[in-house]
């Protein structure tokens, strides 16, 4: 078959900046094929999906993507390391990649692998420097930040390169691709005109963190200049039927009630806590009604907002230290959330595969037929994951959508 080329992305909604990027990607890779690897309903930083992944998995679809694919939320609400692994698992699982873009805020692709390079390898004296970093109290990422841009002695110039969200996943894509030893060729394609986090926007161009600020503050007007046709449509379509998740803090309550539930044993057991941060945690949450007022509380130069939500979100979800270690170490399957014509064509060269993939295009089957613990642990918490997450509807927060929903097709 012709060249694939990999995506890995939130599609948080799709919007230009998206479909400029894939644009760009399939001129430069001269691909004839694309698979998307996206994440579901919750998001990396420890957030909602605005809409539902068999939603975000249409947009994609009808801008261009062939195969949309999920990723399970034990890698999709993960650390970034995590999150790119269990992306880079499944696209290399697939054998049929030649190569994989993302987008960056730098246009060297050569600076961020010397970064991913220090960091697969750790040489003796970059993990001095980080252990010394660390024991100033400052937060994991800070420290490595610094402890890369000391190692590399050139402050000057690195600062701007790590500082940066989506330079630091390039940087996890480029680790995993190093640890899995693949053959997938990475790209990259330089973000234009908005940063990750901006929520402003001039022109057509906006990033999604301000899609989603313009959507909560119910400032629908600009929306269709900064979405193609076909995501504002579908946005739309969703915003009407009361079918959308603004924010994490929808889920307020549950959240904090969850949090009040728990032991402090079993909050120390959720993924990210440690140094005795689980008391803080429980002291916070019985003496607030919000998220965002326990992160006020809790938050320190040590533990970022994003880690404390996505702790948050752990607990939400009922997703432990153990298994967290167990998505490490497992091969994900292949959760097919649609596809078009061509991307038809991919799922059958896949099903041909010698490679004794596991492919869901129904999770009935997969779940009465699934003899591995592990995987049937991830669709366990994807189903749970999506049956949490549509209680954040306005109307009619359906169970068990990932039994009756159909697999997109274009």
């Amino acid at each position: 078959m012709g060249k694939v080329l990999g995506i890995i992305s939130e599609y948080n909604p799709f919007h230009n900046g998206h479909l400029y990027h894939l644009i760009k990607s399939k001129k430069i890779s001269n691909a004839e094929y694309t698979i998307a690897v996206i994440s579901g309903n919750f998001t990396q930083r420890g957030n909602c999906s605005l809409v539902d992944k068999w939603s975000k998995a249409e947009m994609a679809l009808l801008n261009g993507i062939d195969l949309v694919i999920e990723l399970p939320v034990l890698y999709s609400i993960s650390s970034a390391e995590n999150f790119a692994e269990g992306a880079i698992k499944i696209l290399d699982s697939l054998k049929i990649v030649d190569e994989i873009s993302f987008g960056t805020e730098t246009s060297d692709i050569n600076i961020l692998n010397k970064f991913a390079d220090i960091l697969y390898n750790e040489p003796k004296e970059y993990k001095a420097i980080l252990s010394h970093e660390l024991s100033k109290g400052i937060s994991y990422p800070k420290a490595r930040e610094n402890a890369l841009m000391m190692y590399l002695n050139d402050i000057r110039r690195f600062a701007p390169v790590l500082s940066s969200p989506n330079n630091i996943l390039g940087i996890e894509y480029l680790k995993a691709l190093k640890k899995f030893n693949s053959n997938i060729n990475p790209i990259s394609i330089q973000r234009i005109n908005t940063g990750y986090n901006d929520i402003n926007f001039s022109g057509n161009i906006a990033s999604a963190t301000a899609i989603r600020n313009l959507i909560s503050k119910n400032e629908f007007k600009d929306l269709n200049k900064i979405l193609p046709i076909s995501s504002y449509s579908i946005l739309k379509e969703n915003i009407q039927k009361g079918h959308i998740v603004k924010d994490i803090s929808n889920f307020d309550r549950i959240a904090i009630y969850n949090l009040r539930k728990m032991s402090i044993d079993q909050i120390a057991n959720l993924p990210d806590v440690s140094e005795g941060l689980e008391f803080a945690i429980k002291k916070a949450a019985n003496s607030c009604n919000s998220i965002s007022e326990l992160i006020n509380i809790v938050n320190s130069k040590r533990y970022t907002s994003t880690r404390l939500q996505r702790i948050i979100l752990y607990s939400l979800l009922g997703i432990t230290k153990k298994d967290i270690q167990i998505s490490k170490k497992s091969i994900p399957y292949i959760r097919i959330l649609g596809f078009n014509e061509k991307g038809k064509y991919i799922v059958s060269e896949i099903s041909k595969s010698k490679n004794k993939l596991n492919l869901i295009t129904s999770v009935k089957k997969f779940t009465d037929f699934n003899t591995n613990k592990n995987l049937e642990l991830m669709i366990e918490k994807d189903i749970y994951a999506t049956n949490v997450y549509t209680l954040g509807f306005e109307h009619d927060s359906w169970s068990n959508l990932d039994y009756t929903q159909k697999i997109i097709t274009i």
